[in-house]
């Protein structure tokens, strides 16, 4: 009788994460995913984003019985209601969270254990390029800082390694760091 037994060092079941890679090696198009939101306004800042289904690994994905439900908002010195972060929280809050599933993933994959990790962000943004008021100003954030307290059980060289490779396989990291084209339509009722 042969036991099979899956590693989950910080969390991360390493076999799978072996099968997945491998079955992507195997048949590229396994690769492909098409992740959706449904985003409808509430009045003033607030709105309702809905994420549920997705398409990946080549089907449609129904693990998922009931939606993600995030609230937006904006702080009432921005004319809203503080019924939950703005967007560009919302910004910052995908791209630790991108930055922990890579770190942690790839830390088990190279048999490093986390012990801590912990990311502090910040992004500067001049409203003047949101209002309208300087068309030379840009109306996203000019610069966002990350600091990542990364306490793990592997020598410097290997975490800072680890370091540099989530960063360079990220994918919100990415959309930060690199325009990504995106089509917009209006659709009127």
């Amino acid at each position: 009788m042969t036991t099979i037994t899956h590693e989950t060092p910080n969390g991360v079941d390493v076999t799978q994460l072996d099968q997945t890679v491998e079955a992507i090696q195997n048949d590229p198009t396994l690769a492909i995913f098409t992740f959706r939101a449904t985003n409808d306004w509430l009045g003033g800042g607030h709105s309702r984003t809905r994420v549920q289904g997705f398409w990946g690994a080549g089907q449609e994905d129904e693990s998922r019985t009931e939606p993600f439900v995030l609230e937006g908002d904006e702080p009432p010195v921005l004319l809203g209601s503080n019924r939950g972060p703005n967007a560009v929280e919302a910004v910052l809050h995908a791209l630790a969270s991108c930055l922990a599933v890579g770190t942690a993933y790839n830390a088990a994959a190279q048999g490093i254990e986390i012990r801590s990790l912990r990311f502090d962000l910040e992004g500067d943004l001049d409203l003047h390029g949101f209002l309208g008021l300087t068309p030379d100003v840009r109306p996203g954030f000019q610069n966002v800082r990350v600091t990542c307290q990364l306490d793990a059980d592997a020598p410097e060289d290997r975490v800072v390694a680890l370091w540099e490779h989530v960063q360079k396989t990220s994918p919100v990291l990415d959309l930060l760091r690199h325009p990504v084209p995106v089509s917009i339509d209006l659709a009127q009722k």
